[in-house]
């Protein structure tokens, strides 16, 4: 295919996954369910759930906004020599520059407090803080974050930093990547020295950042960095050494804060799961089983990565299929991988519907012609989404629940007025927070939403060509604007919530007349 497939368009590739199927107040499906007491049923106009601590915030990434890919230190990355490739991302562009966050983060902290965020979610380069992926400490680079984080407290913003945000060093992947098992004891080491610089101010830590698309895209389909096409038997050896990983780097976070900053730690994950196609018992039960089936489609599977984290075990159906290609003896890992967690990151971006079929088994369905998308094509308009993901995770494990990305990629533009209007992403925005609030009232307990993204950015295979930010870029000259839906998310968050829950003319999830 000539199209450029994002990073979440995963699913329309694997088995058994679709990206098709009905929603509420589509021609012949159902029609959508107000009433307090269905499952998931839409309240229109309510009182603001959302608590008077919730985390407003916005979120970013490292290679996708800081640029300065040669200064101060800096080793390469597994996405510098990856978008260097010809015709690995949109019209051959790269992260080198970005948003020149490196030299403007005092700019972009300032429009975050403008905002009013609470919380920015950012996350750190292995290859800025250790330029050969261990061993020698690039202090510049720590000192970078260093001044973010002082810069964030100036603002009254708290830190949530993410560890590993895909751009694995190039030095390490040239010993193996995540198909040497010792990745998962570098990590750890990476891990205690940023813990240890910056855990007196940040006590807010993820891991990683979407493995399971990482594995997917990065060493399957060969779309994302660093371009393998591993045989599947090989990625799930990976995966699994992805999940130590994981559990390392928890010990270490906790082994090198300090005892009085209480760090709090969890991981993002890259939830796409399934919502009922109706209100009935029987698809909402569909629903949920199906958003945890593993067997084929494993690698990007829920339950095949957050099971081993959270629950100490794989789930038996993807044993069933791939406990063979584990690791010998991986069952003696368990217990590494499987260490506490203080909460879930979900980073939502749609759903598919599914209903119990006439076999007894869930059963998707397909959308109609013509149902709406964000610009990038792979992302249907489901703010349920929004309510099911995170009422099906805490159901399974139990933790307290970050949406820690959400948003939605329009085709920008500056107008004649001089602004950025995206009424696209107004709405979407609030009709996901419409649904958010709804799992809250059904008592989910969501800590916070960070928004995808602050800025537009690098969006990994998609280049610049996809812009998810609240605030609009011109990667010429590197001027800031703030659109539309950024003085909306202020009026939200000024609100706490309650601006997004204002009456609306239809539901949140009639997207079709």
């Amino acid at each position: 295919m000539s199209q450029l497939l994002s990073r979440r368009s995963v699913l329309s590739s694997l088995p058994g996954a679709l990206l098709a199927g009905m929603l509420p107040g589509c021609a012949g499906a159902p029609k959508p369910v107000n009433s307090p007491s269905a499952p998931g049923g839409l309240r229109l106009g309510a009182s603001s759930p959302f608590p008077a601590d919730f985390a407003w915030g916005v979120a970013t990434a490292a290679y996708q906004i800081e640029g300065a890919a040669s200064e101060d230190g800096r080793g390469p990355s597994i996405w510098d020599k990856f978008s260097k490739q010809p015709g690995a991302t949109f019209e051959g562009q790269t992260g080198d520059v970005a948003c020149d966050h490196y030299h403007r983060y005092r700019e972009d902290v300032e429009l975050m407090r403008t905002l009013g965020a609470r919380a920015y979610r950012f996350s750190i380069s292995w290859s800025r803080v250790l330029p050969e992926g261990r061993g020698q400490v690039n202090e510049k680079g720590l000192d970078f974050y260093s001044r973010l984080v002082d810069e964030l407290a100036h603002a009254g913003i708290t830190p949530y930093a993410t560890l590993f945000h895909w751009d694995y060093p190039s030095a390490l992947f040239d010993k193996g990547g995540w198909l040497e098992r010792d990745t998962a004891d570098w990590f750890a080491e990476y891990a205690s020295i940023v813990v240890k610089r910056l855990g007196d101010r940040v006590t807010r830590w993820m891991t990683l950042n979407e493995p399971n698309v990482v594995i997917t895209l990065g060493h399957v389909r060969g779309i994302h960095a660093p371009g393998l096409k591993l045989p599947p038997e090989k990625a799930i050896v990976a995966a699994h050494h992805f999940m130590r990983a994981h559990g390392k780097a928890v010990q270490a976070i906790r082994a090198a804060a300090r005892p009085a900053t209480h760090p709090e730690v969890g991981v993002a994950f890259a939830f796409a799961g399934y919502y009922p196609a109706t209100s009935s018992k029987e698809d909402l039960a569909a629903a949920e089983e199906h958003t945890f089936v593993s067997g084929e489609r494993a690698l990007f599977s829920p339950a095949w990565w957050l099971d081993p984290m959270l629950r100490g075990s794989y789930p038996a159906d993807g044993l069933s299929r791939w406990g063979k290609a584990l690791p010998e003896n991986f069952e003696r890992d368990l217990d590494e991988i499987h260490q506490p967690q203080e909460f879930l990151g979900l980073n939502v971006y749609w759903s598919d519907p599914v209903r119990r079929g006439a076999d007894g088994r869930p059963e998707e369905l397909k959308r109609p012609p013509g149902y709406p998308r964000a610009a990038n094509d792979w992302q249907p308009i489901t703010p349920q989404a929004l309510y099911y993901a995170p009422r099906f995770a805490h159901g399974r494990y139990q933790l307290p629940i970050y949406i820690m990305e959400n948003g939605l990629s329009v085709r920008d533009q500056l107008f004649l007025d001089g602004s950025i209007h995206d009424p696209q992403r107004v709405d979407y925005l609030q009709r996901a927070l419409m649904r958010l609030a709804d799992a809250l009232r059904d008592g989910v307990p969501v800590r916070g939403y960070f928004h995808w993204s602050l800025l537009d950015n690098f969006e990994w295979s998609d280049g610049f060509k996809q812009r998810f930010g609240l605030v609009y870029v011109d990667f010429t000259s590197q001027k800031r604007v703030p659109k539309d839906s950024f003085a909306f998310y202020r009026d939200v968050i000024q609100s706490n919530g309650a601006r997004a829950l204002a009456p609306t003319t239809v539901a949140a999830d009639v997207v079709s007349p």
